[in-house]
């Protein structure tokens, strides 16, 4: 089994959305649930960081991604709290076996049981 197809698979399940970008800030991945989240956005993936974020905000994902560059163990920032949805966003480093950093993403975890699937196994 083809490992990417594999890691991509886990990554489309996500209810939240995932935004993946490279070390230029460029997007290279953008999740079925970010699709249906960032829609009014348009088409991301290929687009750089800074289309989408004003300045204040591209300046705090790069204070963070020069934060996760200071140490191995720098990989996971709370971003903001969304209270119109009620949702929390966060920002993680991706780093490849060796511990080097290769890019980050960004991701979206709902705080609201309304919207929230609940585990039912009947």
């Amino acid at each position: 089994m083809d490992m990417t197809e594999f890691f991509k698979g886990i990554v489309d399940t996500e209810e939240d959305p995932i935004v993946i970008c490279d070390l230029d800030y460029k997007i290279i991945y953008v999740n079925p649930s970010a699709i249906e989240y960032y829609k009014k956005a348009g088409e991301m993936t290929g687009k750089h960081l800074h289309t989408f974020l004003d300045e204040e905000m591209m300046s705090k994902v790069t204070m963070t991604l020069e934060w996760f560059k200071e140490d191995e163990k720098n990989n996971h920032v709370f971003a903001l709290h969304d209270d119109v949805n009620n949702h929390d966003m966060y920002m993680l480093a991706i780093r490849n076996a060796k511990k080097k950093l290769i890019g980050f993403y960004g991701r979206v975890e709902s705080r609201n049981p309304d919207t929230s699937k609940v585990f039912d196994i009947d």
